[in-house]
């Protein structure tokens, strides 16, 4: 029979899902220790305003590198995973870009930061015009891409142009002929009016 110290103790006792709720929340805790904080998705969506549903969307896609885990198996983000959010976002709203292309920028971005991590660590001369180089043609290619979007974005704007002066021109000439047929009716409220007697003696 078990005692009320002996109760009360398997009372107190945590469960197996308290304690790996606790040794995750100690793992999550740790690699805030690191030089790079990590990020729940929760936490992610809150900040790029983003639902958790289009994060992992865009992971899946391979828009954004596959996140890491905790040893509760939740999703950790890095603030180099935010920043990349936050690009593909505005890639997405404010120029519209489809996924094909936003995946295109985004592996520039991310080769852009391989050559950059190479330009910290290799000083040699050589190296660093190879880099240059390098990093000149992704940023071309990338330069040509919005160049081709907003070429057609000016296009459309262009024929949007040709149609508001269309309007305009259609408004002036129905409102030229309302005036002309105003003009004509008054004319021939005039030519009915009964002349006066005498009017002519």
């Amino acid at each position: 029979m078990m005692t009320d110290d002996q109760s009360a103790g398997h009372a107190n006792q945590p469960t197996r899902s308290d304690a790996t709720s606790r040794a995750d929340q100690s793992a999550f805790d740790a690699r805030q220790t690191t030089s790079e904080r990590y990020l729940r998705i929760d936490e992610v969506a809150r900040r790029t305003s983003l639902t958790k549903r289009t994060l992992r969307y865009y992971e899946e896609l391979g828009l954004l590198e596959p996140a890491q885990r905790s040893e509760g198996n939740y999703r950790l983000y890095s603030e180099s995973d935010v920043r990349t959010l936050e690009h593909i976002k505005a890639m997405r709203d404010l120029l519209g870009l489809e996924l094909k292309e936003i995946r295109e920028m985004v592996a520039a971005e991310l080769e852009r930061e391989r050559i950059r991590e190479q330009w910290r660590t290799d000083l040699n001369p050589e190296s660093r015009l190879r880099a240059l180089d390098e990093v000149e043609q992704v940023s071309r290619r990338e330069l040509e891409l919005l160049e081709e979007k907003l070429a057609g974005l000016q296009e459309m704007r262009s024929v949007l142009l040709e149609r508001m002066e269309k309007y305009q021109r259609l408004r002036g000439e129905i409102r030229a002929q309302l005036r002309t047929a105003r003009t004509g009716a008054r004319r021939d409220e005039r030519s009915d009016e009964p002349q006066e007697a005498g009017a002519g003696a």
